[in-house]
């Protein structure tokens, strides 16, 4: 059902891309970020969740950045950003 689209607040969720990694362990690729969206779609199918871990925003890869920590965009990620939110 995850993979398919499922309906949140009324409106259809574009598809997403899930892999089970471990027994207890799930990767997910999405092609939009809805408010809290991870956690809702798997209350939908009786999943529960205990962390998440973003790996990547986009084209950006977070690599070894520390929780809750930023760093400033290089002009080629920042590039890379607005190409992506314009296709």
């Amino acid at each position: 059902m995850l993979r398919h689209g499922l309906m949140l607040d009324g409106r259809q969720l574009k598809p997403a891309k899930i892999t089970q990694i471990e027994p207890q362990r799930m990767r997910f690729v999405l092609t939009e970020g809805r408010n809290r969206q991870i956690r809702r779609m798997c209350e939908l199918v009786d999943l529960a969740v205990t962390d998440l871990l973003r790996i990547r925003i986009g084209p950006l890869n977070l690599g070894d950045l520390p929780e809750g920590q930023w760093r400033a965009l290089s002009p080629d990620e920042r590039e890379a950003i607005i190409k992506a939110s314009q296709a």
